[in-house]
């Protein structure tokens, strides 16, 4: 049976080895120019421009359209997309989902709402590649990847919240104090998909240790790990250092994040994914 995983940009990956793969891109959109979240995208650039930017900022997802599009004619799709408490992706892809089934009914789609973004949900599309080259038929991948689900987590911490108060995810008063104090917000995805802030750091080095902490508080114990970051690799890699001594064990990755999420996370964030 032709399998294909499906996903919006949001995930950071843009091609995925040894299986069909597709990424429909999110959009970032201001009063003067697009930015589409693709492979081309220039996000350091993209983040500098941001940054000189005084005027609206807005991201955009995926249309039906597009995700249809994207689920071309494979026989079973597996398609993940960002929390649909941060965005209509997950509501887009559904709606497509319906469409491509009424039109071929003997095909089966399952589309999952990752409650998350980034390194987390590019672990859940990892693990669905696995699942499939190992052979399993697409309930068996449905079931365990939905166990799996249950067994992943996302933490973050930023440097600013300028984008996230500008789009209503967190307080104007909130990120304006934050900037203002020099601190780092730290927070994980909740379990219904919101982003729920957990605590503050100063620095760099606070920020790692707090992360750390947080890991050890979600029940990581050494396993996969992925840090996202947003043109900030000294930071994910004195982390990668940190976490790797307090759980040797651990399997860690890092990746620049792309353009969606380095929108929301601004020039210095980190996203880190992991398994618990």
């Amino acid at each position: 049976m032709k399998f294909k995983i499906v996903t919006d940009s949001s995930a950071d990956i843009r091609s995925l080895p040894g299986i069909a793969f597709e990424s429909a891109p999110l959009k970032i959109i201001t009063d003067e120019r697009e930015y589409v979240d693709d492979e081309s995208l220039d996000v350091v650039g993209m983040l500098s421009d941001l940054k000189q930017y005084k005027g609206r900022s807005r991201s955009s997802c995926p249309s039906s359209g597009e995700y249809t599009e994207a689920f071309g004619d494979a026989e079973n799709v597996f398609c993940v997309t960002i929390t649909s408490g941060l965005s209509g992706s997950y509501n887009a892809a559904s709606v497509a989902a319906k469409g491509y089934l009424d039109e071929y009914p003997d095909r089966k789609i399952h589309v999952i709402d990752s409650l998350s973004t980034g390194p987390e949900n590019a672990l859940l599309i990892e693990k669905l590649r696995d699942l499939i080259l190992e052979g399993k038929d697409f309930e068996q991948v449905k079931a365990e990847i939905a166990e799996y689900h249950t067994h992943t987590r996302l933490i973050f911490a930023l440097e600013s919240m300028h984008n996230l108060a500008n789009n209503g995810r967190v307080s104007h008063i909130v990120a304006k104090m934050a900037g203002l104090l020099g601190i780092r917000a730290v927070g994980r995805a909740s379990d219904v998909g919101t982003l729920e802030m957990t605590g503050k750091s100063r620095g760099p080095v606070a920020t790692v240790n707090d992360i750390v902490s947080n890991m050890a508080g979600e029940g990581f114990t050494g396993g996969r790990v992925k840090i996202h970051h947003a043109n900030n690799l000294s930071s994910a890699e004195m982390l990668k250092s940190k976490i790797l001594d307090k759980f040797p064990n651990a399997k860690i990755d890092i990746a620049p994040a792309g353009g969606l999420c380095s929108f929301y996370a601004e020039q210095g964030g980190l996203l880190v994914g992991f398994e618990i």
